[in-house]
Formats: C-alpha cells, sequence, structure tokens
C-alpha cells in the first residue's frame, strides 16, 4: 500500500528566505524504526525540521539540497544528536541528481520506504499575469515535474518492501494568497487578517510528516494535511 499526502505548511517568514554516505545513531527506535526517508531540501528550514524529526523517530534520512557545504553542515548537525542520517547533493530538476539520490539510499540503506518532496521555488512575486514564461516553466519543472519524477523513481523500490509513504510539502498560499512584508506592523496586521496567533516556524510542520509517515497513518491516503495555525485554507 502506498499512501501520499500534501502537506500544506505556512512559511516561517514570507520575505526572509559530493556525498556523505556514512551513517551514524543509536539503534533505531521509535514508530519509523529501521524505515529509510529521502527529504529534499532538508538542510534548512522546514525540510531540516522534517529530517530531524524522521530521524529522532527512528527512520535513517537521506537530507540533500544543492550546495555541499549546506549538506556538510546539516548532517554535522543531525548527528551531534546521535541521529542516523547521510547526505548528498541533489538539485531536483537535474535527472542525474535525482538518479542518485535514489542510488545513496539503496547502496547506504539497502531501501526505500518514504519520500518526502519539500524542494520547490518561487522566483516570483505580483500578479499572476505578469508572469513570464520562464517563470512558469521554473515553477513547474521543479515544483510539479521534479516532484513526480522523483515519485516515479521511488515506487519500485517501495514496492519490493511492501509499501512506502510520500509527502509532498506545499504552501497555504494556494488557498490564501498573502503579500509580503518586511516590518513588524505590517506583520501582525496580516496575521490579524489570516486568523492566526503567530507566525509559523518550521518544526511546526515535522510532527504531522512523521504521523502521516508512521503506521498510525495506515488508512490515511490521498489527503491534504494544513499546518496553518488556523489561517482560511479552502479555496
Amino acid at each position: 500500500m502506498f499512501r501520499a499526502f500534501v502537506a500544506c505548511a505556512q512559511p516561517k517568514q514570507a520575505v526572509s528566505r559530493l556525498l556523505r554516505m556514512n551513517s551514524t545513531g543509536n539503534e533505531a527506535r521509535g514508530t519509523l524504526a529501521n524505515k529509510v526517508a529521502l527529504v529534499t531540501a532538508s538542510t534548512e528550514g522546514i525540510g531540516f525540521a522534517i529530517a530531524r524529526r524522521l530521524a529522532q523517530d527512528g527512520a535513517h534520512v537521506v537530507v540533500s539540497s544543492r550546495k555541499q557545504g549546506n549538506v556538510d553542515r546539516a548532517v554535522a548537525e543531525l548527528r551531534t544528536e546521535n541521529l542516523s542520517v547521510s547526505g548528498l547533493v541533489c538539485h531536483v530538476g537535474k535527472a542525474d541528481d535525482r538518479q542518485r539520490l535514489i542510488d545513496v539510499a539503496l547502496e547506504c540503506h539497502g531501501g526505500i520506504d518514504i519520500l518526502v518532496s519539500n524542494a520547490a521555488v518561487n522566483p516570483f512575486f505580483g500578479s499572476i499575469l505578469d508572469a513570464t514564461d520562464d517563470v512558469w516553466d521554473k515553477i513547474l519543472d521543479i515544483n510539479v515535474k521534479a516532484a513526480a519524477l522523483l515519485i516515479k523513481l521511488v515506487v519500485p523500490h517501495m514496492e519490493k518492501r511492501g509499501g512506502g509513504s510520500i509527502v509532498i510539502v506545499s504552501s497555504i498560499a494556494a488557498y490564501s494568497p498573502f503579500p509580503l512584508w518586511q516590518d513588524k506592523a505590517v506583520g501582525d496586521k496580516l496575521m490579524e487578517a489570516m486568523r492566526i496567533q503567530r507566525l509559523g516556524v518550521p518544526s511546526d510542520c515535522s510532527g504531522i510528516v512523521s504521523f502521516l509517515c508512521s503506521p498510525d497513518a495506515d488508512y490515511i491516503t490521498g489527503e491534504t494535511m494544513v499546518v496553518a495555525g488556523g489561517s482560511p485554507s479552502r479555496l
């Protein structure tokens, strides 16, 4: 059985925004014990928080991002917490990088149980009618096409292990677009308009992802879970 979800996350702040194969950590424990998880764009922010939580719950986690220095930093930080992590450079828009991510997981851990597709771009702010062809191409290539092709790569390996979990991280902006802001006064007014008490932080998104990938969510599939502090989230 395969379970697929979209977790819509409110970003922490809308305005501010080759290979490490050895894995260390205590004997696997927790609800995701001995599961193998791939998390894209996972060296900072929401992706990093998700990677940390999955590893805390027992998974062997492969982190990735576009820059080696970011990968090294993230892996080193998580290993100081005695978590089972490895990492490599992966630009999800590049076919060779996507395949290498799969190959590394198989070589290091023998299979794949979880894919968290967190990588995305937002190259344009403004009226949708002003978006250029290049903007649309980049958004669709990274946010949609790359995620679909990663899923295509991991499913055969999940089938060999009897199933798996796929979580695609998106944005609450799909339901409730919001403007950019740069000062606290505007931010406070925006939070009031969005009916939230505080801005979200990356760790707010990590628990729901771990739950969706756990046996407790075995009978949940094809759902959209919103993590947005009560902000309106229906079209």
